[in-house]
């Protein structure tokens, strides 16, 4: 699998790719944002992992771009612990943040999931029961696509699998507790609740309608969310 590292700190990138090669990844090392854009372009990726602050471009327009074309996972790194540069990331479809200094074992285990959490969305081995077809949205789990009222959207696999689990579940409230340690796979703590609320927010307003309106996803206050049947 391939996947991109762009961090300007030298020494930090390179750890990260030495840990990653022993793990049989193929790694694109840059150090400058213009070079990762110039990667991303022109390398088929399975995985992102962008340094916030960069010399030239910054990673959340890295990230922004990304987003534009693709649906690969995208880790951010950064100095910064803030919870509004995190809110940042994840609203721009960042699907994990980690903060410097930090483990690299733990980094890789993270990676590992990510992997196996797109590849899992985007597997075709089982075409059974693989679409989604309701109230003008279709979601195609073999494809990863998904249209509503005949738009394209391009969603994260979060996203994606997000309202795949509301889809399955219409007419019943899944809480965020539910949502997120299915989605994430981790433990649900109290500011897990800021990361759902985030990314069904994105959602929202990829599939409003011209006036920024989205009535499919209800929210049930102080429980949960659900798609009505």
């Amino acid at each position: 699998m391939n996947i991109l590292i762009v961090d300007d700190e030298k020494e930090i990138a390179d750890v990260i790719e030495l840990y990653l090669k022993s793990n049989e990844y193929n790694i694109f090392k840059y150090y400058t944002g213009a070079e990762a854009l110039e990667c991303i372009e022109n390398v088929k990726l399975d995985l992102a992992i962008l340094d916030v602050m960069l010399p030239d471009i910054d990673g959340f327009t890295i990230l922004k771009k990304i987003r534009e074309k693709y649906t690969f996972p995208v880790m951010m790194l950064t100095a910064k612990i803030q919870d509004i540069d995190k809110i940042t990331g994840l609203t721009l479809g960042a699907d994990d943040y980690i903060a410097k200094p930090f483990n690299p074992l733990e980094l890789v285990a993270r990676v590992k999931a990510q992997l196996r959490r797109y590849t899992q969305y985007n597997d075709t081995s089982d075409k059974s029961d693989g679409i989604i077809d309701f109230k003008g949205l279709v979601l195609n789990r073999d494809s990863h696509e998904c249209t509503y009222n005949e738009k394209e959207l391009t969603l994260t696999p979060l996203e994606f699998n997000i309202l795949w689990i509301l889809c399955e579940n219409r007419g019943k409230v899944i809480s965020s507790e539910e949502l997120f340690e299915q989605v994430w796979g981790e433990k649900y703590y109290k500011n897990s609740n800021n990361t759902v609320m985030v990314h069904i927010r994105h959602l929202r307003e990829k599939m409003s309608d011209p006036s920024g309106k989205c009535d499919l996803i209800k929210t049930v206050w102080g429980v949960g969310y659900k798609i009505e049947e």
